[in-house]
């Protein structure tokens, strides 16, 4: 797959992930990069913030084949191959793959062929349905000739997360500056790392049996995962400092991300304001999100018309800027120019 993929991960629920891939992907699109959003989340929020309710009930009720990621890969639960997805154009150079809720059906076919990827036999079956969603989204990739996918996934450990993350270059974690998220930091970096062994034994299995040359055409993702940073999210500021609450959580991140996510030793004196591997603290931008929300678009593209007036007017500014310096932070990360 010549377009890389970047999922933002984090097993930590409500931490403004869907804003930011919501936000990012509309930015790197103004940037004249040509991006896939796919949205891996069952809950499908990120297909929520791009589509209005009457334009999702068309999507999940059509008769078309691929309309969502669960369309795509539902024929592998029978004896069916995956069908191409189709995808929305939300925006100029921004191309939406649906998510759907019915997905979470999948969860328990993609677990059951977990264990038979490492088995002596008949392994192309298992291997096709593990990375069934590599496959839609080099399809989708190719399709529109992008640049970078940007991956959403939901808040846990389970078997469809896993086969995403087998299909990512690129992991961004968003953090909020709380116990939880710590915690879940903690319990990410190792589970990347079992997976990564893991698929590199299936690998190994698959090139070693004689099945492989049946099927010379058959390609599988190397399951990179690397790493590329922690954005922490929802910081909480008064005065431009974060709210005491908040710092002795956030004061953790750096050595936490070093130690279970990299494998490093831990930095006990690294802060979050000068950790090259923080990609960005994210503002809330409050009440900009809601007029955001209600006029369905970015807060960096809200304009006096829509009531970015005053004060306003200077955050949407600042979102810009914002938004701008992390995308081109997370291209240099991907190797984007």
């Amino acid at each position: 797959m010549s377009a890389p993929v970047l999922t933002f991960f984090n097993n930590k629920g409500d931490i403004g992930k869907t804003s930011l891939i919501y936000h990012l992907s509309s930015m790197f699109a103004k940037l004249r990069k040509r991006v896939v959003v796919a949205d891996f989340d069952p809950q499908a929020n990120l297909t929520a913030a791009f589509l209005t309710e009457d334009q999702i009930d068309e999507v999940w009720n059509s008769s078309m084949a691929g309309s969502t990621v669960y369309q795509c890969v539902k024929p592998l639960s029978d004896v069916g191959d995956i069908t191409r997805p189709v995808l929305r154009n939300v925006a100029a150079g921004l191309y939406l793959l649906p998510g759907d809720v019915a997905l979470s059906h999948f969860e328990d076919t993609v677990s059951e062929e977990w264990p038979k990827s490492m088995a002596d036999v008949n392994l192309y079956r298992p291997l096709r349905i593990l990375t069934s969603f590599w496959q839609v989204m080099r399809m989708a990739a190719e399709e529109v000739q992008a640049d970078m996918i940007l991956a959403d996934v939901g808040p846990n450990l389970g078997a469809i997360n896993r086969s995403v993350l087998l299909a990512t270059n690129f992991v961004a974690i968003p953090l909020g500056p709380d116990l939880f998220s710590l915690q879940g930091l903690r319990n990410l970096g190792p589970t990347l790392r079992r997976w990564r062994i893991s698929w590199k034994k299936r690998l190994d299995n698959w090139k070693e049996n004689p099945e492989c040359t049946q099927y010379p055409d058959f390609q599988l993702p190397l399951g990179e995962m690397r790493p590329i940073g922690y954005l922490c999210q929802q910081y909480g500021v008064r005065l431009d400092r974060p709210v005491k609450a908040y710092d002795k959580w956030a004061e953790r991140i750096p050595s936490v991300y070093r130690k279970d996510v990299l494998d490093e030793p831990p930095d006990e004196e690294k802060k979050i304001e000068n950790d090259p591997y923080c990609l960005a603290t994210i503002k809330h931008y409050r009440s900009l999100v809601p007029m955001g929300q209600e006029r369905r678009k970015p807060i960096f593209e809200l304009t006096s018309a829509d009531g970015a007036i005053g004060s306003h007017a200077g955050a949407v500014q600042d979102a810009r800027k914002d938004f701008e310096r992390l995308a081109q932070k997370i291209a240099a990360e991907m190797n984007i120019s």
